[in-house]
Parts: structure tokens; C-alpha cells; sequence
């Protein structure tokens, strides 16, 4: 990556030109070679003949007796380009060293060479001029037809070959869990217990928090369940039922039905507001962590279960993963 970038504006539309120029002589360079190659093949050659002698006989005379010469032509411009590029990254500071340029522009370095499998190298320096010319903004190749072609049958290659991937990436780890003389116990051990003392302070947290915004809510409900459990109490209590029938009986006993409801209401009111303090947090983590030694002990059933749990659960990721997702998107 670039460490610093002193460009100007103005040295921006020098590099830009002179990149164009690069990439019509590729052009040429690359076509030059397409063309040399047919016309080495005896079908071709004698075609070509045939319809255009004159033609024929003057590349065969000018280009083809001279197709080194003029190769290496466009070589040493290629070089050229290669070198000061390479003068240009170093005194811009694109990269942290002085040497990383011919690494990072290793396909302009190796196309320099005149042989013919370097020689197609040189198309990636179209593409990459290409990709210089679009971060400029100067074209959008997204809009290109052949991009989204392109675009479209790489998106599906990428997603057939990572799907296979993963699928059988999950294959591998249900046949080790199936193999594996036991995973809840390892799973305990390694990875819960180690945080043992965090989850169960989570867990009463969570459970003070659950139980005080409970009771906050419903506080109006749960006290007017208090009182009506409170009265259908007394009301089937054998001494009331003979208090009442006492002069002034049924107002004592209204009395003392009033009197017990606010009594009850007051303690369950005191109650639920004592889930906030220290001695109901201490309360709630001890059980917790009781809870949370009979959790962690583990035996065969224990295994047999956590072990299908985990496996259907890749089962299902891996019927997840080998849906078609391009079909959707390119229906």
C-alpha cells in the first residue's frame, strides 16, 4: 500500500496520458501477436493468400521477417515504462521500500520478457490500467455488458466453490464429533468452566433484572390477586363463618379480611422490593451456582443428546448452505 501520495493534479493527467498511450500499444502489441500466431497456421496463411496477395506478401516481407525486431521494440517500451514507473513509486513514496514496486507490478516486469508464454502476460496490464482509469472515475466498467457476464458467472463460480467448501469443511466436523469419545465433558471443561464464575453472575443479574421489572409491570395485578387469594381464604375459614354470626361479627370480620389482604399486600410488596438488595443478590447467586454444578455434570444420556443436537444443527447449516443462491438472484 501506498505510505504517502504527493500527486499533483497536474502529474495525475501526465501519468494518465501516458498509461493510455501504454495501453494502445499493448492493444497493438497483444493483436500483433494474435495475428502472427494465425498466420502461422497453414490453413489460415494460404487463406489469407488467396484473398489479399499483395497484402500477404508485404506483411510476410515487412512484419512477419522482421516480428523479433518489432517485438522487442515494444519490449524495450514496456521496460521503459516498467523502470520509470518504478523512478516515479520511489520518488512519490507510493510503497513503504524502494523495492516493493517490481513485486507489486510483477506481471509488467515478467511480459517485458520476449518469449511467448510471458508475452500474454501483458494483457493483465490492460486490465490494470483499467482499474486505475475507473477508481479516476473517468469510465464505470460496471455498465460494460461483458462485466456483468463476467461479474455474474464469477459470483456463481465463487458461491458453487465455497459452498462445496464449507459443506464438506461440516462433513469433516460431524464425522469427528462421531468419533470423539465424548464432547460435552471436553466442552464443560475447556470452555464453560473456565468462565464459570462470569456466567453465573450473569445468570442472577439476569434473573434479578427479570424479576424486579416483572413485579414492576404487573405490581397493581399481582397485589389485587393477593387480596382475592387472601379473602376466598378467610372466607372458607370455619372460625370467621362463626365470628360473623356474632353480633357486630360481620363487621369484625371485614375488619380483620381488610387488615390481613393489607398485611399480605405489604409483605409481597416488601418482598418483591427486597429482590434488589445485596442479601436477595447473594441468595439468587448461590442458587445459580448450585444450578450450575448439576448443569456441568455430565453422563452418557448427557452425551448421547448434546452430541445429536450439535450434529443436526450442522445437518442443518449444511442444507442451508447448499441452497442455490444464485438461482434466486438471477431468475
Amino acid at each position: 500500500m501506498p505510505a504517502t501520495r504527493t500527486t499533483s493534479p497536474t502529474l495525475e493527467r501526465v501519468h494518465l496520458v501516458w498509461d493510455l498511450l501504454i495501453i494502445v500499444l499493448v492493444i497493438a502489441n497483444l493483436a500483433l501477436l494474435l495475428f502472427d500466431s494465425l498466420y502461422l497456421l497453414p490453413p489460415l496463411n494460404a487463406a489469407f493468400e488467396a484473398v489479399a496477395p499483395g497484402l500477404h506478401a508485404a506483411y510476410d516481407r515487412h512484419i512477419h521477417a522482421h516480428f523479433l525486431t518489432i517485438d522487442l521494440a515494444f519490449v524495450a517500451i514496456f521496460l521503459f515504462d516498467v523502470l520509470l514507473g518504478w523512478a516515479v513509486a520511489i520518488a512519490e513514496r507510493h510503497y513503504h521500500r524502494w523495492f516493493f514496486y517490481p513485486f507489486v507490478h510483477w506481471y509488467d516486469v515478467l511480459g517485458c520478457i520476449p518469449l511467448g508464454g510471458f508475452r500474454l502476460l501483458r494483457i493483465l496490464r490492460v486490465i490494470s490500467l483499467l482499474h486505475r482509469l475507473q477508481r479516476m472515475g473517468l469510465i464505470d466498467v460496471r455498465r460494460w455488458y461483458l462485466y456483468g457476464v463476467v461479474a455474474k458467472y464469477y459470483d456463481i463460480l465463487m458461491e458453487e466453490l465455497t459452498d462445496r467448501i464449507a459443506i464438506r469443511m461440516l462433513d469433516n466436523i460431524q464425522q469427528e464429533i462421531r468419533q470423539s469419545d465424548g464432547l460435552s465433558a471436553p466442552l464443560m471443561e475447556r470452555v464453560v468452566r473456565p468462565r464459570q464464575q462470569a456466567l453465573i453472575h450473569e445468570i442472577s443479574q439476569r434473573l434479578e433484572a427479570m424479576a424486579g421489572d416483572a413485579y414492576t409491570r404487573n405490581r397493581d395485578d399481582t397485589l389485587r390477586y393477593v387480596r382475592g387469594l387472601v379473602g376466598r381464604t378467610l372466607a372458607q375459614s370455619p372460625e370467621l363463618k362463626r365470628l360473623s354470626r356474632l353480633p357486630l361479627g360481620s363487621q369484625l370480620s371485614r375488619g380483620l379480611e381488610a387488615s390481613f389482604s393489607d398485611l399480605a399486600c405489604h409483605l409481597v410488596d416488601e418482598a418483591l422490593k427486597g429482590l434488589k438488595s445485596s442479601e436477595f443478590s447473594a441468595l439468587v447467586e448461590h442458587l445459580a451456582e448450585s444450578g450450575f454444578d448439576a448443569w456441568l455434570r455430565t453422563d452418557p444420556e448427557t452425551e448421547r443428546i448434546t452430541e445429536q443436537v450439535l450434529l443436526d444443527m450442522l445437518e442443518l447449516l449444511k442444507e442451508q448452505i447448499a441452497v442455490k443462491g444464485w438461482r434466486h438472484r438471477y431468475q
